[in-house]
């Protein structure tokens, strides 16, 4: 009898073995488009240069002139790709220095002041302290940026001979900015007030004590948690704690903004973990991830999730970077796994399928395409990639395995003597499958098999599984395989 392995997009990664019965189960670097599954694009230096430390923050624009940039944020430095693509350095000369990497907090005067009996440490505390993280936008054509660490507001007017510049009159000691639609500067954290929001005059970022003729202001959260980020979100800021969110929306003078919650035991898990969709908010939260849309924070079920928060990384929250891949309807969430330092792992949210992948890759920050053709990272080896451009590299492991596969309820046992592959298969992909006679027991390999049509195989089980890898840095498409197999009865 032929029983196909007919599995639908997405895989579930949630429970036990035997719960991702009749999905795929692991993955990388693949994807499921048009009813198969297949690679992802692969990836070329954009330039050959190296970034001055690792970058958490990126963000691309187009000036009047049609010229296109692209801004980096490191621990200690703000650098720009102009249109030729050379790196510019225009890091203040007095910027305050930051965390390469999020860590745990050591020794005396970490944390908050105050905390904890005087004179002690937090050597084992789980006190952490984040990674550096920018904030940067644009201002019309200029850039505005924010170094979490430095707390000041700078702008850059463009000018290749010049670094950028202190923002005269605007709050210090903030946590990040925001530019809303209605072109108000906001200060996140304002003055070293963690719930504290102030915004500029509209469209006049050097104004910001309130008047009676401008529209500056300011407004504190009514929150336990302390201000994170903020993302603008058709016509409103939505604004993230570690706790909760809150929406700013503007209602003209006197009061300006309004401001109300959005949600509750929602707070983000780093600056860069939101991308924003057609006006629907995605972001990674602490255990869960969350999606905003006309003023409700909901919960998004998620099919990997004991996966992704079962292998994260301690105190690398703040290293979370989401990336949209609009061509496919993808939003990727980088981070880092207790197997390393820095990002390594990614996982993946299909906006429009509502379904996930997991994979490894190293990138530390991303964006889509838009002002540039290919969407834009950047790697822990400190170079900025275009990717969905050619194949996979060599190197890079391509595969996906399905979870358990059994005739009925799986109490008889089958031998498998063919594989009739699916049609773009042949000489791209092996198949290796993987047989156990109880759900706990011990696991056989057979194969790897190069694939034929028909493909000889043979192996005998009560339930089995199926990786596909991917050879040679090709692309192909996977659809549904057939086995030949026969039963065997009970034992």
């Amino acid at each position: 009898m032929l029983m196909p392995i007919e599995l639908p997009p997405g895989q579930y990664r949630n429970g036990t073995d035997l719960q991702s019965t009749g999905r795929w189960r692991d993955a990388s670097l693949v994807r499921w488009h048009e009813g198969s599954l297949r690679p992802v694009g692969g990836w070329e230096a954009f330039k050959e240069t190296e970034t001055a430390g690792v970058i958490r923050s990126i963000h691309a624009w187009r000036a009047n002139n049609g010229h296109r940039f692209v801004a980096l944020g490191g621990p200690a430095s703000l650098q720009v790709y102009n249109r030729e693509r050379q790196l510019i350095d225009i890091t203040p000369a007095d910027l305050a220095g930051g965390q390469a990497i999020g860590r745990q907090a050591v020794g005396y005067g970490v944390g908050a002041y105050g905390r904890g009996a005087y004179g002690s440490d937090y050597t084992n505390s789980s006190v952490g302290l984040d990674a550096t993280i920018w904030s940067i936008d644009n201002w019309g054509q200029d850039l505005v940026a924010c170094s979490g660490a430095d707390g000041r507001i700078f702008y850059w007017a463009r000018d290749e001979t010049a670094t950028a510049q202190v923002v005269a009159g605007a709050p210090t000691g903030n946590a990040g900015i925001v530019v809303s639609d209605n072109r108000f500067l906001f200060a996140l954290g304002a003055n070293g007030d963690p719930r504290n929001v102030a915004w500029c005059d509209r469209e006049d970022y050097t104004v910001w004590t309130p008047t009676a003729t401008n529209e500056a202001g300011d407004y504190t959260l009514n929150t336990s948690g302390n201000i994170i980020t903020a993302v603008s979100v058709q016509g409103e800021v939505l604004i993230f704690t570690d706790n909760d969110a809150h929406v700013a929306r503007y209602v003209g003078p006197q009061l300006v903004h309004s401001f109300e919650r959005a949600g509750t035991s929602c707070g983000i898990i780093g600056k860069n973990a939101v991308e924003v969709v057609d006006g629907t908010a995605f972001w990674m939260g602490v255990g869960g991830f969350f999606a905003y849309q006309g003023g409700v924070v909901q919960r998004i079920q998620c099919d990997v999730s004991d996966y992704v928060f079962g292998e994260f990384g301690p105190f690398t929250g703040s290293h979370v970077h989401a990336m949209r891949v609009s061509e496919f309807s993808e939003i990727w969430w980088f981070y880092t796994s207790n197997l390393d330092t820095e990002n390594d792992r990614y996982v993946v949210f299909n906006y429009d399928k509502a379904t996930w992948a997991t994979g490894a890759l190293s990138r530390t920050a991303g964006l889509d395409r838009g002002v540039h053709p290919y969407p834009l990272a950047v790697g822990s080896d400190l170079v900025l990639y275009e990717h969905e451009k050619g194949f996979v590299p060599f190197g890079f492991p391509v595969y996906a395995e399905s979870g358990p596969f059994m005739i009925g309820t799986g109490d008889n046992t089958f031998t498998a003597t063919k594989l009739y592959p699916d049609e773009r298969t042949a000489g791209e992909v092996t198949a290796t499958f993987k047989t156990r006679r109880y759900p706990n027991g011990p696991e056989s390999t057979h194969g790897p098999y190069m694939l034929h049509s028909p493909t000889s195989v043979r192996f005998t089980g009560r339930q089995g599984r199926m990786r596909v890898d991917g050879v040679f840095s090709k692309d192909f498409r996977v659809g549904i395989p057939r086995l030949d197999v026969q039963p065997r009865g009970k034992r």
